[in-house]
């Protein structure tokens, strides 16, 4: 339930005019909040200037007073951060520390979601990262032999992966380290799912940022997906449930690769109305 403490609210009404779900009213002269109607979002939280707004469905020693010298980023620097990342596929033969990992997942918990459902979850592989590449090879491999044996007109675009994907099996049993094509010989995935594509998506952004922000490097694994798609073992393998949804897959470690400069783009497709 979020309350207002009376004794300290000056009812200067920023909550009641900040308040995305309207719920906020002034009584008595002071704000107060119909919690049948709320989001449960925290702006009131956030915006009230005398710290007179808590709540007890979430944990109030998380919340941090804004500091400029802490809080702003430079555009110009978060700009350059931003061209100047890579997606990595060498990685060094070293763990990645829990406080690292926890930091990753710290940017997508406190990344925004649709009337703050908050239905981003997140499954880190570690211990079980050897079974699953055992699995995600496997079923590529099935998934690949399949298009092979059934090409069409509208499927032939997938021979060329279909291929791929066996020739990375079969290198992969010669020598699972050498030739190690899925997972480039990382000690960590962290998979992001959500039954809202968007949520999920936005979260993954921000895990990328605070991925390359702590000197790790990652890349987010389409065959992964594809091999965990409709497959059991590996969706009993990560407890994924019905309703959750594989957003990405985050292949993360310490780069053994350092980049020079930024790479080139395309000139941005812009409408200006």
């Amino acid at each position: 339930m979020f309350k207002v403490d009376r004794h300290k609210c000056i009812a200067c009404m920023q909550c009641i005019k900040d308040c995305p779900a309207r719920v906020i009213s002034l009584k008595d002269g002071k704000a107060d909040i119909n919690n049948e109607g709320c989001i449960k979002c925290g702006h009131c939280i956030a915006i009230c200037p005398v710290d007179a707004v808590s709540t007890d469905d979430y944990n109030m020693n998380e919340v941090i007073p804004y500091d400029k010298e802490t809080f702003s980023v430079d555009a110009d620097n978060l700009l350059n951060f931003i061209k100047f990342r890579r997606s990595v596929r060498r990685f060094k033969n070293k763990e990645v520390e829990k406080e690292k990992i926890m930091k990753i997942i710290e940017a997508g918990r406190y990344t925004q979601t649709a009337t703050n459902s908050q239905d981003v979850s997140y499954i880190v592989v570690t211990e079980k990262l050897n079974k699953l590449k055992e699995l995600a090879y496997e079923s590529l491999k099935r998934k690949g032999e399949y298009i092979l044996a059934n090409l069409t007109p509208e499927t032939e675009h997938l021979k060329r992966y279909a291929n791929m994907w066996l020739y990375s099996y079969n290198e992969f049993k010669k020598d699972p380290i050498k030739n190690d094509r899925l997972f480039f010989n990382a000690p960590l995935s962290i998979f992001v799912t959500s039954p809202n594509p968007l949520n999920g998506g936005l979260a993954c952004s921000n895990m990328e940022l605070m991925t390359d922000a702590l000197g790790l490097g990652t890349f987010f694994s389409g065959f992964l997906q594809i091999a965990a798609q409709d497959n059991k073992e590996i969706l009993d393998l990560l407890g994924i449930k019905d309703s959750k949804l594989i957003i990405s897959c985050l292949v993360i470690g310490y780069p053994d690769v350092k980049y020079q400069r930024t790479a080139p783009r395309k000139t941005a497709n812009i409408n200006w109305i």
